[in-house]
């Protein structure tokens, strides 16, 4: 098993690669002698939700599968359950599924009686590589995707890459996006890693899994440990792609188009504008572009089946933009990745009338 310290301000918590089992007294302990309220949904509780009992008595709470859980009614219900069950501030609740589930609980956890202790045992690839470290959680409102959030940092999180051997291939694509992101932000020996292994790793091999996930949460804790709340700009860059890829999931239909999916496209766009830009070299972007249209994601507008007409206004509400300006995240180059100030609309609108 490895391990790491997120120092996040005032809240450390450990981020454990690892099995389940292998951490069964740090769960009870969390659990205080009390039955472990665990928020999952139907198919990974019933996947799943025997491996865990066996470890300690857990009480679930199922939730909506996907996108469709974060929403106001799901919050509501979640929200009243742990009212129901009379939590206390010193009560755990975990997060046993994917991204979505982890955004909900995390973002009801936060609220209720002003923040009870969550601990994140993500499920997919994009949760144990991504959205369980940092304490981003968020519900999606008016047609726009995590309009509605919080910070609520975890106690603890366990990434168990054992978990993944029952995802479908779409569900493990979409995850492997957030693991590249990694490497084109500032790791270019991650991405080249991931050209020899990522499709070995999105075959089924285990520790190839086990080291993208440790690899991505190593350079995660950075980012989030340089900017906690996401003001300064350090952490921004961990939106790579998101602009792009958050209006794409919005002109879909939120829950159309995975998250990594629209991710995916979101990094190979911010290359292509990056290169008209003149920022970074045309081959950098063509390079991008050929690895993760070869392990099966999609790279292009077209392939998202959405108007494109459609997503400059969804950019326009990205929470990076300051003073009514589009700041991007753009790259130098594979590992170089940068905030930029603002790119004009008109040249953004070209750019999306042109784009693949």
């Amino acid at each position: 098993m490895k391990s790491l310290t997120v120092d996040a301000g005032d809240e450390r918590y450990d981020v454990l690669v690892g099995r389940l089992e292998d951490n069964r007294s740090r769960l009870a302990a969390l659990a205080r002698g009390n039955p472990l309220v665990v928020v999952s949904e139907p198919r990974v509780w019933g996947l799943h939700g025997a491996r865990l009992e066996a470890l300690l008595p857990c009480d679930p709470i199922l939730v909506p599968e996907g996108e469709a859980a974060k929403d106001w009614p799901h919050l509501r219900d979640l929200i009243q359950a742990f009212a129901d069950r009379n939590l206390d501030r010193g009560s755990t609740i975990a997060a046993f599924g994917g991204g979505s589930v982890g955004d909900l609980t995390g973002l009801a956890a936060g609220l209720f009686k002003r923040g009870i202790p969550l601990i994140h045992l993500p499920t997919t690839l994009l949760a144990q590589a991504d959205s369980a470290v940092g304490g981003k959680t968020a519900i999606d409102a008016l047609g726009q995707k995590n309009l509605v959030g919080m910070f609520h940092q975890p106690r603890m999180v366990i990434a168990d890459v054992s978990l993944l051997e029952t995802l479908d291939p779409r569900q493990l694509r979409a995850g492997y996006a957030e693991v590249v992101k990694y490497g084109l932000i500032r790791h270019e020996a991650l991405f080249e890693w991931a050209e020899d292994h990522g499709a070995i790793l999105l075959a089924g091999h285990h520790e190839y899994r086990e080291e993208a996930v440790w690899q991505s949460v190593a350079a995660k804790a950075r980012m989030v440990e340089a900017d906690i709340t996401d003001r300064n700009g350090a952490r921004a860059l961990l939106n790579f792609g998101h602009t792009f890829g958050h209006a794409l999931e919005s002109a879909a239909g939120l829950g159309t188009l995975l998250h990594g999916e629209a991710v995916a496209v979101g990094m190979v766009l911010a290359f292509d504008l990056s290169a008209e830009l003149g920022h970074c070299p045309h081959d950098d972007a063509r390079r991008v572009r050929a690895h993760l249209a070869a392990v099966g994601l999609p790279t292009t507008i077209a392939e998202t089946g959405v108007d494109r007409a459609a997503l400059l206004p969804l950019m326009r509400t990205d929470k990076k933009n300051d003073s009514g300006a589009l700041r991007l995240v753009l790259t130098e180059g594979i590992g170089e990745a940068f905030l930029s100030e603002g790119v004009e609309e008109r040249v953004l609108a070209d750019f999306l009338a042109r784009a693949a």
